[in-house]
């Protein structure tokens, strides 16, 4: 006779995603969907496991869902990498593509890619000049976890206009409209903008309120990498509440981060002030569980307050991993002619200090996102580790919060606010996104010097119902798919 469930996962401790306490459960799994639970620690009889045509034993392990990565730019690489080890290692089965207002599609380059666009990848790689020529490509690549995205500010800008150190006209406006609306159509999740970019900073607030007219129609979102995270942090929250309420949609602030020295110990504040806006109207943020950022080598961020890591540089590649401040005096020049010299260039800065880094994961508008950059030779380590390190370090090794809400933050509270139906939670009907995980184990292993390395303490992951990590390596089997806006990516294939 054929068995009643693919998979049987029994005996597990579950953490549904809800935040709710944990339950002893077996969890039963059916052509990719949860299809029963029983409660071992009710009134619920165990299931059979002669039921199961494969049966896990979970006994002593963590069963959540998996975990959903908020903030990724990994746009190109889960059509070129569509193995993504360093997300499915940790857990994660969905990234969320498109942030900082640059992404993959829709693009049609005339030259080598603006910065920071050049995170994403070189030329050859911006393939999509439609957004649906990009959900296919995904489809076609049948990464190894979900996928879905947004639509980059400064992706529209490069397409529609000549230069970017000016504010679009209204004509580039009309035409960034239209295909931002090819691109909800056709399931984007809305519009970023990382407005602190040189090809973005010249864009006033006005040219940004047009362009994000059309997301209510649709029930898009508006998520932004502020137009400052340093001094002038306050203005740039208020900036992005004003393009909120004016589009009538949610608004994810990105990253958030009290960045720079002068600017330590204002969390407090901030995050005052992003409680005053969700009063009036809905508003979250996203956070990485660490005190250093990285992104390309920004001139305006050159300092000797903190350490500036040089990831990668075109002209000097050899310098790759070392200190700006070791390539300046060695080059007998200040910081800000040793940082022209080396651009375009990639950087990691140790900007922040733990106690903002706390109270803003914490709070109970943060989610978590890796912004983890997977084409830098010498990545941040929260590419491979940003969601072990929230469950190991910050939940069980230092109590900032409890295993349920940390578990919350990477999953029931991510699909909500992004839309992602039928996802982030372990409930009968809902998609089996599963990761199996040893509490007291997990760690982040990944470092600054040796930071392409897989987490420890994760048992197994499941995509879509489909067994594709065990054990510390990869099965081989890519369940992946592109998640529209408000579907369980039922119809995405």
């Amino acid at each position: 006779m054929p068995h009643l469930f693919d998979t049987l996962i029994r005996r597990v401790t579950l953490l549904d995603g809800s935040g709710a306490s944990a339950r002893l459960a077996d969890v039963a799994v059916r052509d990719g969907r949860i299809a029963r639970i029983a409660l071992l620690d009710g009134d619920d009889t165990p299931i059979d496991p002669d039921s199961a045509a494969h049966v896990v034993d979970g006994d002593g392990l963590v069963l959540a869902p998996g975990f959903i990565d908020v903030h990724t730019h990994d746009d190109t690489n889960v059509v070129r990498q569509p193995e993504m080890a360093p997300k499915l290692s940790q857990g994660v089965t969905t990234v969320i593509v498109g942030n900082c207002g640059i992404s993959a599609a829709p693009v049609s380059l005339r030259g080598e890619p603006p910065d920071p666009m050049n995170l994403l990848g070189q030329a050859a790689d911006f393939r999509y000049p439609d957004f649906r020529a990009y959900v296919e490509a995904v489809d076609a690549a049948r990464p190894a976890i979900n996928v879905a995205a947004l639509v980059g500010h400064t992706a529209l800008r490069s397409n529609h206009m000549d230069r970017l150190d000016r504010a679009a006209t209204a004509e580039e406006i009309a035409a960034m409209r239209a295909q931002l609306d090819e691109a909800l159509a056709h399931g984007a999740l809305g519009l970023s903008t990382g407005l602190a970019y040189g090809n973005a900073i010249h864009a006033p607030t006005e040219e940004v309120l047009a362009l994000a007219e059309p997301l209510a129609k649709a029930g898009g979102l508006y998520a932004t990498h502020l137009r400052s995270e340093f001094a002038e942090i306050l203005d740039a929250m208020d900036e992005a509440f004003r393009i909120g309420r004016h589009a009538r949609v949610p608004v994810v602030i990105s990253h958030l981060k009290c960045a720079g020295m002068a600017n330590w110990g204002r969390s407090g504040e901030v995050l005052e002030a992003l409680e005053g806006a969700q009063r009036w109207q809905p508003v979250g943020c996203d956070c990485y569980p660490y005190t250093a950022s990285s992104s390309t080598l920004d001139l305006k961020q050159v300092t000797s307050d903190f350490d500036i890591q040089v990831t990668w540089s075109e002209p000097h590649p050899d310098m790759g991993g070392r200190l700006l401040a070791d390539i300046a005096a060695e080059w007998e020049v200040d910081l800000m002619e040793a940082a022209r010299r080396l651009q375009p260039a990639g950087a990691v800065y140790h900007c922040m200090e733990d106690a903002d880094v706390d109270r803003i994961l914490s709070h109970p508008a943060t989610v978590v996102g890796s912004d983890g950059l997977p084409n830098d030779p010498l990545p941040h380590p929260r590419l491979w580790g940003a969601f072990p390190r929230v469950l190991g370090h910050y939940a069980r090794d230092r109590e900032l919060f409890p295993l349920a809400v940390a578990v919350n933050k990477m999953t029931g509270m991510s699909a909500e606010r992004f839309g992602l139906s039928g996802r982030g939670f372990v409930r009968e009907g809902y998609w089996a996104d599963l990761v199996l995980f040893d509490a007291a184990t997990i760690r982040d292993a990944a470092s600054f010097t040796d930071p392409m390395q897989p987490a420890e303490g994760i048992a197994a992951v499941w995509v879509n119902g489909e067994l594709a990590w065990q054990q510390r390596q990869a099965t081989g089997v890519r369940a992946g798919r592109f998640l529209p806006r408000g579907t369980a990516g039922a119809d995405s294939r």
